[in-house]
């Protein structure tokens, strides 16, 4: 099935305005025909590049697919969002950003560790999307106005998590789409010597 990009249909346009495909990282159109068919189809729901910051926007009166919006069209957002959407429970999916409200940049220092306990599974998905897509990963702590902090802590907490998917298997749907991934970009499942060393 082939999916198209163009255009997303939303009752939010400063949210989800669509970004033009001439505007897109190398890589992601791919990527969209790769997930799309599957998201649209089993969930409901499609990937779209947003020319604002990412956003998760559910499905409307004006939008028959719930929509995972990335930001400026980069393939590591894409699958950032993918994987807060892989965690994200079925009354989660329902809501605007999945009900959660963000803390933005210039967060102090409890604000911060309070935003990588959250941001340590997903980030960890995205290490494993990120794998068998053929693309670096690094860890993003989100902060750069607050006060800084030592991310090490978070780097390491990543990383386990990332083995611990290895270990114990990743959640139903990020299973999912890391299968899709493998046999769209040809790559193999991680395995242990993917997450050895610490990201940056």
């Amino acid at each position: 099935m082939q999916t198209s990009h163009a255009l997303i249909h939303t009752d939010q346009p400063l949210k989800g305005a669509d970004l033009p495909v001439t505007r897109w990282e190398a890589g992601v159109e791919g990527l969209l025909d790769c997930l799309n068919p599957w998201l649209e189809q089993r969930w409901r729901t499609t990937l779209v590049a947003g020319a604002g910051e990412p956003v998760y926007l559910p499905a409307t009166q004006n939008s028959a697919l719930h929509q995972i919006v990335f930001a400026h069209g980069y393939f590591n957002s894409a699958l950032h969002e993918l994987a807060h959407w892989c965690l994200a429970g079925a009354d989660r999916r329902l809501l605007e950003d999945y009900g959660y409200w963000y803390c933005p940049d210039g967060r102090d220092a409890a604000q911060q560790a309070a935003f990588e306990q959250v941001e340590v599974k997903p980030q960890a998905i995205e290490w494993w999307f990120a794998e068998v897509s053929g693309r670096s990963f690094r860890t993003s702590t989100d902060n750069l106005n607050g006060t800084p902090t030592d991310n090490q802590p978070f780097r390491e907490a990543v990383q386990k998590q990332a083995i611990h998917y290895l270990l114990e298997g990743l959640p139903a749907r990020a299973g999912q789409a890391v299968g899709l991934l493998c046999r769209h970009f040809g790559n193999a499942s991680p395995k242990a010597i993917c997450f050895a060393d610490l990201p940056d």
